[in-house]
């Protein structure tokens, strides 16, 4: 929570316009009950997006400081943006000086694609181009291959490696990052903090261990 509030910064006002999207509808205010509770003590104030008539006025508000934007099934956030007409507005925020703070499917949603994301397409967007604030894709809660384990399936890493067979692109080189680290991103430098580092996978190149503090623009 320090790393998030450090972040932040001197952002006074810290309301932050949440968006739970990537739930089922039903499921929008427990959700954001649970993220309020979380986040009320340290002063920053939860204000969900569905709260107003006029989703596009909010995200487009000078007032916005903060944009949150949860977990949960990536495909089925991404399809109610498009839906909502939200996505492009939410684009334009990066030329702005607001945080934007991404969790899980909300961390996919920060990249150039969601194609890096573990979710079941329980809906289908009508493109699975994202927000493209950064230069790389993520892929969140990254599992290292047990050597010990019986299972036969594929490996998280071995997803990632057939990803980047049949997507070329530079832009699509992919961070696995671990439970406990998180990316940063200001002045067009992401760093990794945290406590379990991450894997670096590039197009061409045999994947290697970052550690945390690494700069990786």
């Amino acid at each position: 929570m320090h790393a998030l509030l450090g972040f932040l910064g001197a952002r006074t006002r810290k309301r932050v316009l949440f968006i739970p999207y990537a739930v089922v509808e039903e499921e929008y205010e427990n959700y954001t009950a649970i993220v309020s509770q979380a986040l009320k003590p340290f002063g920053l104030d939860i204000i969900p997006i569905y709260s107003f008539r006029n989703p596009l006025g909010a995200l487009r508000s000078p007032e916005l400081e903060v944009l949150f934007v949860g977990g949960g099934n990536t495909f089925l956030l991404l399809k109610t943006l498009q839906c909502k007409e939200l996505l492009q507005t939410m684009r334009d925020l990066r030329w702005r000086d607001m945080a934007y703070v991404g969790s899980s499917a909300g961390t996919n949603l920060a990249c150039p694609t969601i194609k890096t994301t573990n979710d079941m397409p329980i809906v289908w967007p009508s493109s699975l181009d994202a927000l493209n604030f950064l230069p790389f894709q993520i892929n969140p809660h990254y599992l290292d291959a047990d050597p010990g384990s019986t299972h036969r399936g594929e490996t998280r890493e071995k997803r990632i490696e057939e990803f980047l067979k049949v997507n070329k692109d530079p832009s699509y080189d992919v961070i696995g990052l671990r439970e406990g680290s998180w990316l940063t991103s200001e002045n067009d430098r992401a760093t990794l903090c945290g406590t379990t580092g991450a894997v670096l996978f590039k197009q061409g190149e045999k994947q290697r261990e970052l550690e945390n503090g690494v700069v990786i623009l």
